[in-house]
């Protein structure tokens, strides 16, 4: 640990996977290629039948920073995050996917801006789409988003104080879609200090097989997630007797 090591905090990222084989050893080299170095990996697998598990466990015995591997059945994302969140050690928490990729100084413009301003909970950034070389767009995405670098309320772009996780909640694990639109919509709800980064600090592949952006699949669970938010702000608008 070099001199200012003491005053870095330790980043949880947590990762659930699911059957993600394919993309899953270059997004966990996107996660440890980082050039912070005060980092640890949680690795939750969702009741896989495929390679996964083998593939954490070859990298996390050559990796520069622990990488922990833990089994579920299969419960959905939202409950794999909260399975994450309870093993978490970090004063910090960040979430990837199996099949996205990190910039290399994803980590220390996020934690850096964090430091700088101890009032802001959290952190996003802008996102880069990008094709996988021979797969078709999923249903539901606009080719002209592979143009833009839009700035992204993802899981995967998010860095946030741990203590954030109280105040606002964990994920709802009986939305097996759209868990994270809901937890996004409570958060801005609740009108926490928060902050977009002005740069692409993630690529997010697209693929025939990625769910999360198939409009299609995920309007009842988007839907569920945007009724409770306007509950919620119904209920902050009723008169107090």
């Amino acid at each position: 640990m070099d001199s200012d090591g003491a005053s870095r905090p330790l980043v949880s990222v947590i990762m659930p996977v699911y059957n993600g084989e394919r993309y899953l050893a270059e997004a966990l080299a996107s996660v440890l290629g980082q050039d912070y170095p005060d980092l640890e990996v949680i690795v939750v697998d969702d009741g896989s039948t495929d390679g996964s598990g083998q593939i954490v466990r070859s990298v996390a015995e050559t990796s520069r920073a622990p990488v922990r591997y833990v089994y579920q059945e299969n419960q959905g994302p939202a409950a794999a995050r909260n399975h994450g969140l309870q093993l978490a050690r970090g004063d910090l928490i960040a979430f990837q996917d199996a099949d996205d990729v990190w910039t290399p100084d994803k980590l220390t413009i996020q934690v850096s801006y964090l430091q700088s301003q101890p009032t802001v909970q959290y952190a996003v950034c802008r996102v880069r789409f990008f094709l996988e070389p021979g797969c078709q767009p999923p249903p539901g995405f606009r080719s002209e988003w592979l143009t833009q670098e839009p700035p992204a309320y993802l899981m995967q772009t998010l860095i946030a104080r741990r203590r954030l996780f109280d105040q606002i909640g964990r994920f709802d694990p009986s939305l097996s879609r759209a868990e994270d639109i809901d937890w996004f919509a409570r958060l801005l709800d609740a009108q926490i200090p928060g902050h977009v980064i002005p740069r692409v600090l993630l690529h997010k592949r697209v693929h025939a097989a990625n769910i999360s952006l198939t409009g299609f699949s995920n309007n009842q669970f988007l839907l569920a997630a945007l009724r409770r938010s306007v509950l919620r702000k119904q209920r902050k608008e009723e008169p107090r007797e």
